[in-house]
């Protein structure tokens, strides 16, 4: 693969979001989804811009971010999209010749590589433009001890418990009509990654609404699906979001766990809300994705989703949005041999968005 010649990438680094508090939203990461925060930059560490929180919990590290001044491009940003991702942060070996590979392809550098110091080591960074407002990261840690980035504080809070969620699967990305391909043929030329599964708008229909989505992955950790709107009857889904978000932008994060159904139940108990699944979905189950280990009623009392493919089969479920806009959600997933996206889900998935969508008035 030519993704491993000029850009090999060792895994997924951090999300940041930009939101419009990020202490209530370090709270809700918290006492929600089980995010533990380890460091803090604000007023207390000498920066007078901006405030952000970093929420780890397992492999899976957020960045919560917000301006502490009007004009800052945070504030602009929370105002424009609402609460959403800004960066996608991936870690590479060498920043330096990672930036000039995906330059010289091409890429906009909209932060040259650069090296940032403190009493911990050297951290190196360098960053290009994706769709809309998101932003790639790449990431250079082999020099940095520190907690997380010069200028962080470390905090030292217990947390509370962890919800089983132990590293990012995949990040789904949402662009207008037209432009999918675009961004295909950019990763596979720009960063050397290659299509992993295309689904059409035949795959991703129901009776109002379809979309296409292709995957783009580096043939290792990193998974990229790119949604797009195609013609239907009325709004999909993908239309709600680019109305709302104003723009191409994050449209899910997929987080993996080793037992969905421990993972789902403490969500529930912490009072997250999912898309609720209609109880006809789980009629024929068994059916169509023959033994798994997982129990069948249980997994219908929790709306847990089930596909199979040629490698094996996966259990996911999909969070309401995290905010008053019908933009950012979650995904859970847990993974036994199956390297597809539920394709199978899709139907009854599309469905359950429909009905939300149309209580919102944005069918």
């Amino acid at each position: 693969m030519s993704g491993t010649d000029f850009l090999p990438i060792k895994g997924w680094d951090h999300v940041e979001f930009y939101v419009g508090n990020a202490k209530q939203a370090a709270h809700f990461y918290e006492k929600t989804f089980g995010f533990k925060p380890v460091a803090k930059l604000g007023l207390e560490t000498g920066c007078r811009d901006r405030a952000s929180y970093v929420m780890q919990q397992g492999q899976v590290r957020f960045i919560l971010s917000n301006a502490l001044t009007p004009d800052h491009e945070i504030a602009r940003h929370a105002a424009l999209h609402g609460d959403g991702v800004r960066t996608i942060a991936l870690e590479v070996d060498d920043v330096d010749t990672s930036m000039e590979a995906v330059r010289t392809r091409g890429a906009t550098i909209v932060q040259p590589a650069g090296a940032f110091e403190d009493e911990s080591g050297t951290l190196k960074s360098g960053v290009i433009k994706y769709a809309g407002d998101t932003l790639i990261k790449l990431v250079e840690r082999r020099s940095y001890r520190g907690v997380f980035a010069p200028g962080y504080q470390p905090l030292e809070v217990d947390g509370a418990p962890t919800t089983g969620l132990v590293a990012i699967d995949h990040i789904v990305t949402n662009v207008h009509l037209g432009e999918m391909n675009y961004w295909v043929n950019w990763f596979e030329r720009v960063m050397g990654f290659t299509q992993l599964a295309h689904f059409t708008d035949e795959d991703i229909s129901t009776e109002y609404s379809a979309l296409m989505s292709k995957v783009m992955e580096d043939g290792r950790k990193i998974k990229l699906p790119i949604n797009e709107p195609a013609e239907g009857r009325k709004k999909s889904q993908i239309d709600e979001y680019l109305e709302w978000y104003n723009g191409p932008g994050v449209q899910h994060v997929a987080m993996n766990t080793a037992d969905i159904c421990a993972t789902v139940r403490e969500l529930r108990k912490r009072e997250i809300d999912f898309l609720c699944v209609p109880d006809t979905y789980y009629e024929d189950l068994a059916d169509r994705v023959g033994s798994i280990d997982e129990d069948f009623a249980e997994l219908q009392d929790l709306g847990i989703l089930v596909d199979r493919d040629d490698d094996g089969y996966l259990l996911q479920i999909f969070t309401q949005p995290l905010q008053d806009r019908p933009t950012l959600f979650f995904e859970v997933i847990e993974r036994h041999g199956s390297r597809g996206f539920g394709v199978g889900n899709f139907k009854a998935l599309f469905v359950s968005l429909e009905r939300e969508q149309a209580k919102r008035g944005n069918l």
